[in-house]
């Protein structure tokens, strides 16, 4: 039976995807993800196919051509958190997939703060909404994935307005690249900052964090 490769390319830099995960895309004849993702592979003589809104496709298009070609999904992050393999799974059987996990934007970040993250609640606002305000009262360690939408300056208008205190806000943006920025402050300080791109965001007790 041939094989479908889900693959999880990790925060973004190439330097973070797994060993395994370059080897399989070298072998691979197709490869399929977002327009960034797929934009480092341009040169690799690939089939390229870009992940957008028309999903029944790509996969009507794989179910056609995964015994003649050898196909890969490029995943960002990890595939195992608010990735495509629930959509996918709705379509192929497990024993059709190989999946590779890859490491989190939030992992990285976590990394980065050098802080463990085994007690935090971690979630996404990427598209979807999250009752922040009761997470925050109930964690002391918040961890979310962001959008243009759900932006860390909403986030922290959300705090402010909700009579949270004594919170401090770590923006991870861009996360791995040269123009990587790290950002501590409060959230009083955060809401006046605006351009934001898809970020991690982490809400901490001010009395746990070093700054």
């Amino acid at each position: 039976m041939s094989k479908i490769y889900v693959l999880g390319m990790g925060p973004g830099h190439r330097d973070y995807i797994l060993p395994i995960t370059l080897r399989i895309i070298d072998e691979s004849d197709v490869l399929i993800g977002g327009k960034r993702i797929l934009k480092d592979f341009e040169d690799e003589n690939k089939e390229l196919i870009y992940i957008d809104s028309k999903l029944k496709k790509i996969i009507q298009y794989i179910k056609e051509n995964k015994d003649e070609k050898k196909i890969s999904l490029l995943l960002s992050g990890d595939t195992g958190f608010y990735s495509m393999l629930d959509y996918l799974k709705k379509y192929f059987k497990t024993k059709e997939m190989e999946v590779i996990p890859g490491i989190s934007s939030y992992q990285y970040l976590m990394g980065k703060l050098k802080k463990t993250w085994q007690k935090a609640f971690v979630g996404s606002v990427h598209g979807r909404e999250l009752d922040i305000i009761n997470l925050v009262k109930k964690y002391n360690s918040v961890i979310l994935l962001t959008d243009n939408k759900n932006s860390p300056s909403k986030i922290a208008d959300i705090l402010i307005t909700s009579g949270i205190k004594n919170k401090v806000m770590i923006v991870g943006e861009n996360l791995s690249y040269d123009n990587e920025r790290i950002i501590i402050d409060s959230p009083e300080n955060i809401v006046k900052m605006k351009g934001f791109s898809m970020c991690v965001v982490v809400i901490e007790n001010h009395e746990n964090m070093e700054l």
